[in-house]
């Protein structure tokens, strides 16, 4: 069960497979957003800059955290430019390996091929292989070991 704050006293228990199948149906038919509130619920979905959000502390703090990666690695978005870049289709956790004491998938300077794993993505405690969705050379890696991302955000430029 996953307890969800709400505008009132009490807190209700909603199923985390019900949110997965509400994260499905919005896949299925293309929605956007998704707003639910009833007694002691609300909860809101949104695909884009901040694709999950719930009526709870935690999770706005996971969303703010990715922005300001970017500044810190200013090295790295400098490097951005040279290439075409591959980014997050999900919100999660980068992953550069299968696990901490494995080699990276991709380090720069590898060619790599169309359907190849290049990181792994959490989302909601399931690791989610990445491929490359286009051939070409690693020029950088831009997304940090075990930090969050957005979908939409640069996780490697190619060329």
């Amino acid at each position: 069960m996953f307890p969800l704050a709400s505008s009132t006293s009490t807190i209700t228990n909603v199923d985390l497979k019900e949110i997965r199948k509400i994260v499905e149906l919005m896949d299925q038919h293309e929605l956007s957003y998704f707003h639910l509130k009833e007694e002691g619920v609300d909860l809101k979905m949104k695909k884009g800059a901040d694709i999950v959000q719930v009526a709870q502390a935690a999770m706005p703090a996971a969303a703010s955290a990715p922005v300001a990666a970017p500044a810190a690695g200013g090295e790295a978005a400098a490097a951005a430019p040279a290439g075409n870049a591959i980014t997050a289709p999900m919100v999660g956790t980068y992953y550069s390996a299968s696990s901490p004491d494995a080699a990276a998938f991709v380090k720069v300077g590898d060619s790599i091929s169309e359907g190849q794993t290049i990181c792994i993505i959490e989302a909601m405690k399931v690791m989610n292989e990445i491929k490359a969705e286009t051939s070409g050379t690693v020029t950088a890696i831009v997304a940090k070991d075990g930090e969050p991302v957005q979908f939409g955000d640069a996780l490697f430029q190619i060329s």
